[in-house]
């Protein structure tokens, strides 16, 4: 089982996280932040990992610390559990629909973090949730697991099927990439590493 623990504490957040990558989607989310807990258990099932994660965060300034600082520890225990990388695919994409709206996802576990964007919501927040904090959330994750990642909302009007499907795809691109394939010896690169 590739799994990790990391625990953050700062003036502004308190959290502590463990991720199985192996799992079965199961979670226990308390962010604070309603909304992103449903994020964050969408990505967890599509992903199939289990997640358990506590956080105790300035939510009475906004969410922006809480949801980047989870990110961050995601981020951490992602790259912590998937080791030297080893026989992974590498590589994963995917299209998820959710009613009107349709999102993009593909993930390199590059070890060169690298994010690119794209998503336009029309209303500042999803429940208790900044929807700017969306792209902050997927920085801190990108940069911290060493992940190229390109992320698109290619259509939708509500911004909660939006959200959740950027979520959902992210999940399922990740599972793509980080699935063992007993055909790849070491790792899978023309240099012979990931970084």
């Amino acid at each position: 089982m590739r799994t990790a623990a990391y625990s953050r504490a700062t003036k502004e957040t308190d959290i502590c996280l463990s991720i199985s990558l192996d799992g079965s989607g199961k979670t226990n989310l308390s962010t604070g932040v309603g909304f992103f807990d449903h994020m964050l258990d969408a990505f967890s099932r599509f992903a199939q990992v289990d997640l358990s994660l506590s956080c105790k965060g300035d939510t009475h300034v906004d969410a922006h610390h809480t949801v980047e600082d989870v990110g961050i520890c995601l981020g951490k225990a992602i790259r912590d559990a998937l080791g030297d990388r080893a026989g992974i695919r590498r590589a994963g994409s995917a299209y998820m629909p959710m009613d009107e709206a349709l999102a993009f996802a593909a993930i390199d576990i590059s070890g060169r973090p690298f994010l690119a964007f794209q998503a336009e919501f029309t209303a500042p927040m999803c429940g208790a949730m900044d929807t700017q904090l969306a792209e902050e959330f997927f920085r801190a994750v990108t940069v911290n697991a060493g992940l190229t990642v390109h992320m698109s909302v290619l259509a939708g009007r509500n911004d909660h099927h939006k959200m959740e499907a950027l979520f959902k795809a992210f999940g399922l691109a990740l599972r793509d990439a980080m699935r063992i394939d007993e055909r790849i010896q070491g790792v899978l690169s023309t240099k012979g590493a990931l970084d």
